[in-house]
């Protein structure tokens, strides 16, 4: 990111992925069918958008989307030793989540850089389901496999197995408790954030989790690649009168912009300290047992180094990610880099988060933008920008 981190990618831990090659997602022609246009997205040929950004960010802010997410990475810990193998993993502590309970956690190398952030679930007594970003994917199961030399566990790569859609926005319950064919193993209304819950789709099995990467209620549904097609017509199906849309990578992003969540490549990297990026809760330093990563995340980052911030701003020019932040308008050397921003499509007005030096982070403080060669004022401003009524 900066040059403040230069040592953290030094770490054996960051090996590259195998050279990518063109994949495509088992609802490939459905996408085609509905008129998507597709961009490549860490080797896959995934959906961009179908028919317009702005349409489908609203979609899921007032109604639903839905969402192909295929090309995320499923790997599966089983064994004895697997809530201990875990906490030695990754940076939280997963020993001791709830049998269908989520969490959120990072894989960190020996530098305390990260090599990407996941979500895990606790799918039985002996057994985790990880959830890897796509482009991480086999730095994510290398790392695992490496760290599970002391431990009694197996790690499986699953993902060439298993499909995943999301179902997001305020009516997104109403639909899966619409869909023919889908029983759940209990109440999706008393299911809470970041829990799960099994059920079958016709005779296949499906995990249904009440996550999501939107800012909006929603629910994420794992399920073998054989039925994933079926699956997601009914959902379509189900969804007509309730104002579902299919949305694409494009929304994707604006939404969890809003949301304030980072996006690996972008706020999060092997350079990237957890405290820098807001993520300092994640890493837990109370745990007893040691972990790939402690020593360095105990330490820290410099007293120099840039944290991540929201900006707001007026008008309707949108900085970008690596447009320069400098302290004044006629500043020389930059303090800051944007990493994500967009004209937000709920808010009206441009947003983005950035790295800066620690003197500019307090909320309130004004910045400059270098936004193709005028200096544009923005504001230091509260993440997340949006948050849904409860």
């Amino acid at each position: 990111m900066t040059s403040d981190n230069a040592a953290l990618t030094s770490s054996a831990d960051t090996d590259s992925a195998p050279a990518a090659t063109e994949r495509f997602s088992p609802l490939h022609q459905a996408h085609v069918e509905a008129g998507a246009s597709f961009t490549d997205f860490a080797g896959w040929q995934m959906p961009v958008r179908y028919s317009s950004d702005l349409a489908e960010h609203h979609a899921v802010r007032t109604g639903a989307g839905i969402f192909d997410l295929s090309h995320m990475a499923e790997i599966v810990v089983v064994g004895p030793d697997a809530g201990a193998f875990l906490d030695y993993a990754l940076a939280g502590k997963l020993s001791v989540i709830e049998l269908l309970q989520a969490k959120y956690s990072l894989i960190l190398n020996r530098a305390g850089g990260i090599i990407d952030d996941i979500v895990v679930y606790r799918t039985a007594e002996e057994e985790f389901l990880v959830v890897a970003n796509a482009g991480n994917r086999f730095q994510a199961v290398e790392a695992l496999s490496a760290r599970a030399a002391r431990f009694d566990v197996t790690v499986t790569d699953r993902s060439d197995a298993v499909a995943l859609i999301a179902v997001q926005g305020p009516n997104s319950r109403a639909i899966l408790e619409a869909t023919a064919g889908l029983t759940v193993d209990g109440d999706l209304a008393a299911l809470k954030y970041y829990r799960a819950l099994g059920g079958t789709f016709q005779s296949a099995s499906v995990l249904i989790a009440r996550t999501g990467y939107t800012g909006e209620d929603g629910f994420e549904l794992y399920v073998d690649v054989p039925d994933a097609l079926a699956l997601w017509n009914a959902l379509f199906v189900a969804g007509e009168v309730h104002g579902l849309v299919p949305a694409g990578l494009a929304s994707r992003d604006t939404l969890r912009l809003e949301a304030g969540m980072p996006l690996y490549g972008h706020e999060l990297s092997t350079s990237t300290y957890p405290a820098q990026a807001g993520l300092g809760r994640v890493v837990n330093l109370a745990k007893e047992v040691d972990f790939i990563g402690r020593e360095a995340s105990e330490e820290g980052p410099s007293a120099e180094a840039r944290v991540l911030v929201g900006l707001a701003s007026a008008g309707k020019r949108a900085g970008r990610a690596d447009y320069a932040i400098f302290r004044s308008a006629d500043a020389t050397v930059a303090d800051g880099v944007i990493t994500s921003g967009a004209l937000s499509p709920t808010l009206g007005h441009p947003i983005a988060m950035a790295y800066v030096a620690p003197g500019l982070a307090r909320l309130g403080t004004e910045v400059f933008i270098d936004v193709r060669g005028t200096r544009i004022p923005a504001t230091v401003t509260a993440l997340p920008f949006y948050q849904r009524q409860k």
